[in-house]
């Protein structure tokens, strides 16, 4: 028979090591830290090795402590994964998460469709502009801005992407922007997700690498924010077409240079390779790809 650890021992390690107290663990897992206490110490006695160094009102783990932990807790969140998928296996619900800027600006005016269309299904958004972690979050399809490349994920691909410049008709008309050498008065208004100012300035003008360094610029770390800058006359943004159709139909933004910058990174829907996808699941997966493809069979309307 093989030697199984406590088990009990081990949540409670789980939770004081991911908390960092015993007390913290004790409100968690609803029990004194006292009870936490003694089930660490039962687990020190089994394994054999201190996994806490307790001083007064103070625990912190030791060297043997933090590496056992870093062994054992994959194990762990994957317990608890699996475990949540069985019990939710038969929900219509469906966790989705993507970066917010293409939360807020192309799948909120369509999110209302999928609904109508699927009453049935819960659907519950999650915006990040950090990659999803399968193993440990709780969410069934990402749509992830990246290059594609990720052998553990099914991949594919909603829509590429070239980084293309917007302003407002009334800024772009006040520093007479005619071409792209003309942005050396302008202030470049830079966001995270696009940080490609440099690379587009490059390529499509005659500005000297200290020119370029040389002019003002706003950084942000949401491309909404920088967006939102450019309407209102602040500066030129670069980013996605994607992302400002609305105020591009609205006239609030032009792009005074039809120039775009080929990405290699682009918007891919994403789930792991080998986990089946649940009924809602499929379905959603199923209504973002058409709608990405307006060509697609019973694709919505853009």
């Amino acid at each position: 028979m093989r030697a199984i650890p406590p088990l009990k021992a081990l949540i409670a390690l789980e939770s004081a090591m991911r908390l960092g107290s015993f007390t913290s663990a004790a409100k968690e897992l609803s029990v004194t830290p006292g009870a936490v206490g003694q089930q660490i110490q039962k687990l020190e006695e089994w394994l054999g090795i201190p996994l806490f160094v307790r001083q007064i009102r103070q625990v912190t783990p030791t060297s043997e402590g933090r590496a056992y932990f870093a062994q054992i807790q994959p194990a762990i969140a994957q317990i608890v994964e699996a475990s949540r998928r069985v019990r939710e296996g038969r929900s219509t619900g469906v966790r989705l998460s993507m970066p917010p800027s293409l939360a807020a600006k192309w799948f909120a005016p369509r999110m209302a469709d999928f609904l109508i269309a699927h009453p049935g299904i819960a659907l519950n958004l999650s915006t990040s502009t950090a990659f999803v972690d399968f193993e440990l979050d709780a969410v069934d399809l990402a749509i992830r801005y990246f290059n594609g490349v990720d052998p553990a994920l099914s991949v594919h691909l909603l829509y590429a992407d070239s980084a293309r410049i917007y302003c407002s008709p009334a800024y772009a008309k006040r520093l007479k922007l005619k071409r792209p050498d003309d942005l050396q008065r302008a202030t470049l208004l830079h966001n995270t997700l696009h940080p490609h100012w440099t690379a587009w300035l490059k390529q499509f003008s005659t500005l000297t690498e200290a020119q370029i360094e040389g002019i003002g610029g706003l950084h942000v770390d949401q491309s909404l924010i920088a967006v939102e800058a450019a309407v209102r006359e602040q500066g030129v943004v670069l980013t996605s077409a994607l992302l400002i159709k609305a105020e591009v139909a609205a006239g609030s933004l032009i792009e005074p240079f039809d120039l775009a910058l080929p990405l290699a990174s682009g918007y891919y829907l994403v789930h792991p390779r080998t986990a089946e996808l649940q009924a809602g699941a499929r379905t959603l997966k199923t209504w973002l790809i058409e709608t990405a493809d307006p060509n697609a069979p019973n694709a919505p309307p853009q």
